[in-house]
Order: structure tokens, then C-alpha cells, then sequence
């Protein structure tokens, strides 16, 4: 846990990924709640999980992904 410590805000630390999964995107570091709300504003995305789920996120990793 203490790798994935580093990539999240320090609120966030050491909680349970079911808790991670359905916190605010601004929990990963390097979100800022401007860049939050872009997100909201262009994808529907509130919450972690909804990043991670993002079908056009996942279609961009697949590619990245196969490119390699």
C-alpha cells in the first residue's frame, strides 16, 4: 500500500480501495479540483472508479497498450 500511498492525496492514505474506488478524483495527486471539474464537465467523471472505468480511457490504454 505504501507505493500507492504516493499517488494519492494524503487525506487518502492508507484507505481501502473500496474507499479509494469512490473517492473524489481530486484524490489522486496531481488532480486539482479545476482539472476535477474538467473532468466532470467533459466525461461525467466524479470518482475514482469513474476514471478508471471511462470507456474512452480504457480504449486509449488498449491502444498505448498495443502500440508498444
Amino acid at each position: 500500500m505504501a507505493r500507492l500511498d504516493a499517488k494519492l492525496d494524503k487525506a487518502y492514505e492508507g484507505k481501502p480501495f473500496e474507499d479509494l474506488a469512490d473517492a473524489p478524483v481530486a484524490a489522486l495527486q496531481g488532480i486539482s479540483e479545476g482539472d476535477a471539474q474538467h473532468l466532470r464537465d467533459a466525461f461525467n467523471i466524479v470518482t475514482v472508479r469513474d476514471l478508471g472505468t471511462n470507456k474512452f480511457f480504457q480504449w486509449a490504454q488498449a491502444i498505448a497498450k498495443l502500440a508498444e
